[in-house]
């Protein structure tokens, strides 16, 4: 999303960005030529181009494509048949190249440490700056696919509201978007492994991406402060301020002042577009829910403490749906009775709430029931080949994946 600007409120507009690695047709193995691609289509590399209501973009490494709206749209109905769309042109403009897009958020069989290879062109500066400092010879920065969702905000209120939302609602998204089970082959006993990934990937410099779910801070000056001491960790290594911007802050959710939003970046991509848009369709509803300026339930979401979300992260992103939730004043604070349960069992109480009677979210009903029903796209990968699987299997599996990706359609386990 390039701009959300100050006039659109809470929920008035929502942005989506999704990202894709380019493969190999038949082996699948990553192929670095996102800048033919754009090329093909463009005439020239650029890292963005527009196409009518969406826009194409190149973000650290070759092998990826963003697919993104071009501006914030009103409403989430009909915009997963947009991506569509942008999807069929890529796959023609690839085909003769012998290459495709594959979906899920990490490439199963990917060695970053051999393929990475860097964006060469516009913004190069930025890409360097990370290389020298983090090395992105791994799979934190080399391998890893997101769904992005963007929501705006008008006011200094309006922002703490929304980053309270978020900051709660962050630690359950791997129960019903987790869809990296692999990595290097193998199942590492996780099933959102690039939020691990995500996790460590700056680990020279802490304090770039904290402990992923944000800091209680609700007013534009104390995230400044926070902004301030991420830059002040990071200069004696970056001292040209090549990477003094707010984008540099690597939580699971971040403020955008330059659009007037909240980036949500916590959310794996998942194997075709409405299954992505019916997750950030059901996030986004749960987190309007979360936004009722009522004092008390403000002072509720507000004290939640920082480590104690960071361990429901950790636990959904291992067991996704499955993971027991116990934490009595998170439940709370999230408007549900105390008694522990599943991450499955709470997405389906806050469904029913605040999706299922919702006329806007009719379109993602269908895709809802079957992640609800049959679990995150990572536990039905694993349904499908199990823990070990030979690698003739997990190309089997992903090629399948491609499938749905080209044809729209959920992978089923």
């Amino acid at each position: 999303m390039t701009g959300a600007g100050p006039e659109l409120g809470l929920f008035q507009g929502y942005g989506i960005e999704l990202e894709y690695m380019i493969v190999d047709a038949d082996t699948l193995d990553v192929r670095p030529i996102a800048d033919r691609l754009i090329e093909a289509e463009h005439g020239a590399v650029l890292g963005e181009i527009t196409r009518g209501d969406f826009a194409w973009s190149n973000e650290l490494v070759r092998h990826l494509i963003e697919l993104k709206t071009r501006s914030p749209v009103a409403e989430l109905a009909g915009v997963a048949a947009g991506f569509s769309r942008e999807i069929a042109h890529v796959r023609e403009l690839l085909a003769p190249h012998g290459a495709r897009l594959l979906p899920s958020a990490m490439h199963p069989w990917m060695d970053p440490a051999r393929e990475l290879e860097l964006w060469p062109h516009g913004d190069q500066e930025i890409y360097q700056a990370f290389h020298r400092i983090f090395d992105c010879r791994g799979h934190g920065w080399a391998n890893l696919q997101s769904a992005h969702l963007n929501l705006p905000f008008a006011s200094d209120a309006e922002f703490g509201r929304l980053h309270a939302a978020a900051r709660a609602l962050l630690p359950l998204l791997p129960a019903l978007a987790a869809s990296s089970p692999f990595v290097e082959g193998r199942h590492p006993d996780l099933l959102d492994a690039r939020i691990e990934m995500y996790r460590t990937n700056a680990r020279r410099i802490p304090s770039v991406t904290g402990h992923v779910v944000p800091e209680p801070v609700f007013s534009f000056a104390d995230y400044q402060a926070l902004l301030e001491s991420i830059y002040r960790d990071l200069a004696p290594q970056d001292p040209e301020g090549t990477l003094r911007h707010e984008w540099v802050n690597a939580r699971g959710c971040i403020a955008r002042f330059d659009r007037m939003a909240i980036e949500i970046r916590l959310l794996d991509v998942q194997e075709c577009p409405r299954a992505d848009l019916a997750i950030a369709a059901a996030a986004s509803l749960v987190l309007r829910a979360l936004c009722d300026p009522a004092p008390a339930h403000q002072r509720r979401l507000r004290s939640l403490d920082t480590r104690e979300l960071a361990e429901i992260l950790h636990a959904t992103a291992a067991r996704g749906g499955s993971a027991k939730i116990e934490d009595r004043a998170w439940l709370r604070a999230i408007g549900l009775a105390d008694a522990p349960r599943t991450a499955a069992e709470v997405w389906s109480e806050l469904v029913t709430r605040h999706v299922a009677t919702e006329a806007d979210a009719a379109e993602h009903r269908a895709a809802l029931d079957t992640i609800l029903g049959e679990g995150c796209l990572a536990a039905r990968l694993l349904r499908r080949v199990g823990t070990r699987p030979s690698r003739d299997e997990l190309r089997e599996v992903y090629r399948e994946l491609a499938d749905c990706l080209d044809h729209g359609r959920l992978f089923s386990g």
